[in-house]
């Protein structure tokens, strides 16, 4: 029996999310992003969209293109509240979703169809739930597979062009044994992995459709664009896609970075941001229930050029003062005199359940002498409380000290900036 997968994309969400809580931006060329010279358009409304804006979009640039345009920072947290709830009714029709985003996801709603009836009776189901509960709207691809879901969802979603919006038919099914019908006109960028450098590499062969590159033998795509991605490409091509439905998937990573609206050239201005991500990242940890062992540091310069550098501790953690401390120890390895655009802190290699690892001759889990043992105790007491005070007052209610200075308190935040800095200086 062939599966029934469908991609639902929220059309332009974090928009859409703001106009509910402001009506009077119906109808409005809004931009939701970073404000400073170095922000980038997260989501644009579709009168936006009709002068040129799209995401990913330097914000400079959209508000040359759209002047009159309302820009609004964005904010986190109010769009993972909509997310929950329409993340909620999507597991009203299976238990199969798995979220990409806060505004997309993919449903598996094969076992659903003998109550809830046929794929695009489904979409359209949830399409108008979204829209009567949350007052949002959205589009849906109903497929065989994720891959052809989501380029259906893709061509399901409204148009815009200068002169008018197209509502977009909302719901697109690619019927079983109509895949290449579908697939083979589409332009071949239109496929996972085909970046700029693959596409120009593609296009040397002639290939312009994913037609095009379905006719190309897969020994010569391997040549020209490498042994897995070759094959990679080859299946799609071919809509060859059989990966499951995941809804539930273990954190990889757990992480904070941010973009400085000017460069730092200074370790001395930049320990405060890095202690800043590492006291967000524990926090973030300690509310998932897991601990990590590997601290990386993230650097960008100014020229852009990024790099690295990792430790690996001798046992799990959640302690913010035990992330801090290493990536502490990890900038000092770095030369910032040239600017640095960006900072990051990350913990990999997470254990569930949020336990700690005793290390024979770890300073911050145990000792050789009594001393140090009570010191670790108090540490860890400590930190437990700051987390239970934390969890009644907020985030800002106890922070380390580097983090106060003549402005008050700076805490990060998940979602902070994360479309680019607001316009304000860095290093004095």
């Amino acid at each position: 029996m062939p599966r029934t997968i469908l991609h639902v994309d929220m059309n332009a969400f974090f928009v859409s999310a703001e106009v509910l809580r402001r009506p009077e931006l119906e109808g409005r060329a809004v931009v939701v992003g970073g404000s400073g010279p170095r922000g980038v358009v997260a989501a644009a409304s579709y009168e936006a969209r009709r002068y040129g804006v799209h995401s990913a979009m330097p914000s400079t640039r959209a508000q040359r293109l759209c002047p009159h345009a309302v820009f609004l920072p964005g904010d986190h947290a109010y769009y993972g509240e909509v997310s929950a709830r329409v993340m909620a009714i999507f597991r009203s029709y299976t238990p199969l979703v798995e979220p990409i985003s806060l505004d997309e996801a993919f449903l598996d709603v094969t076992a659903a169809r003998r109550l809830r009836g046929d794929g695009p009776t489904i979409a359209a189901s949830i399409r108008g739930r979204v829209r009567s509960e949350e007052g949002l709207q959205c589009s849906v691809g109903v497929a065989p597979s994720k891959f052809l879901a989501k380029l259906a969802s893709e061509a399901a979603k409204p148009r815009a062009s200068f002169d008018r919006i197209d509502p977009g038919p909302g719901v697109i099914e690619v019927e079983p044994g109509a895949e290449l019908a579908f697939l083979h006109p589409l332009p071949v960028a239109a496929l996972w992995g085909v970046g700029p450098a693959t596409l120009e590499r593609l296009q040397r062969l002639g290939v312009s459709t994913v037609g095009d590159l379905a006719a190309i033998p897969l020994t010569t795509l391997q040549h020209r664009v490498g042994n897995h991605h070759g094959t990679h490409l080859h299946e799609l091509a071919h809509a060859r896609d059989p990966r499951p439905v995941v809804p539930e998937q273990a954190l990889k990573s757990v992480s904070h970075e941010e973009t400085f609206a000017t460069d730092h050239h200074r370790v001395e201005t930049l320990t405060p941001e890095v202690v800043r991500m590492a006291d967000a990242t524990a926090e973030r940890m300690r509310r998932a229930g897991v601990t990590g062992r590997t601290v990386t540091l993230k650097v960008r310069f100014g020229s852009f050029r990024t790099i690295t550098r990792s430790v690996t501790l001798s046992g799990p953690t959640d302690s913010a003062r035990a992330i801090a401390g290493a990536a502490r120890g990890l900038l000092d390895q770095i030369d910032p005199a040239s600017g640095v655009r960006l900072v990051g802190v990350a913990v990999t290699n997470l254990d569930e359940g949020g336990t700690r690892q005793l290390g024979l001759f770890d300073d911050d889990a145990t000792s050789r002498t009594a001393g140090r043992a009570a010191r670790a105790a108090s540490w860890d007491a400590a930190e437990q409380a700051v987390g239970e005070v934390r969890d009644r007052f907020g985030t800002d209610a106890v922070v380390p000290a580097r983090l106060v200075d003549a402005d008050g308190v700076r805490v990060k935040r998940r979602g902070d900036q994360q479309w680019g800095p607001d316009a304000a200086g860095a290093d004095p």
